[in-house]
């Protein structure tokens, strides 16, 4: 299997975030082209800036060879449930496309597993477009189980 490094991501590598995000985007071939001028917005940098100061988000990349192949964001959210347990969420978990189905996001969301066992976490969730078919046999072979249904509500 590929080895693979995780650090925490530096504003150098927004952009690549942003473009392995937009690859990963659920409407596969109708998403429309990324606006490369788009990457340079100062509202990533802020938002950047807020993740990384804040002691219980964590913003990663995967590197495979010195390239970065992946991200991720972890949250870690205490809870009034379970007797106070806290709960690690997985958001924008991305693989580059080429480098899909060799194991690679395996290792990054294991890793983000270990994380948030380590931080004290008693359950790690995350959610998934329904569309992505294929990410939600990935998860399930990870060992995450469909066991609620999620709703968004856009503001």
């Amino acid at each position: 299997m590929p080895h693979l490094d995780i650090r925490d991501a530096t504003p150098d590598d927004i952009a690549t975030i942003l473009t392995l995000g937009h690859a990963g985007d659920s409407r596969g071939k109708d998403t429309p082209p990324l606006d490369p001028a788009s990457l340079g917005d100062p509202r990533y940098r802020a938002a950047f800036e807020a993740i990384a100061a804040d002691p219980n988000q964590r913003l990663v990349v995967a590197e495979r060879r010195g390239e970065v192949v992946g991200t991720l964001q972890i949250s870690l959210i205490p809870g009034m449930p379970a007797f106070g347990m806290k709960r690690g969420i997985l958001e924008n978990v991305h693989i580059r496309a080429d480098q899909r189905g060799n194991g690679l996001g395996g290792q990054m969301v294991e890793w983000a597993i270990g994380f948030c066992r380590d931080a004290g976490c008693g359950m790690v969730q995350l959610t998934s477009n329904k569309l992505r078919a294929d990410a939600h046999r990935f998860y399930r072979r990870l060992g995450f189980v469909q066991s609620h249904e999620g709703f968004k509500l856009p503001l």
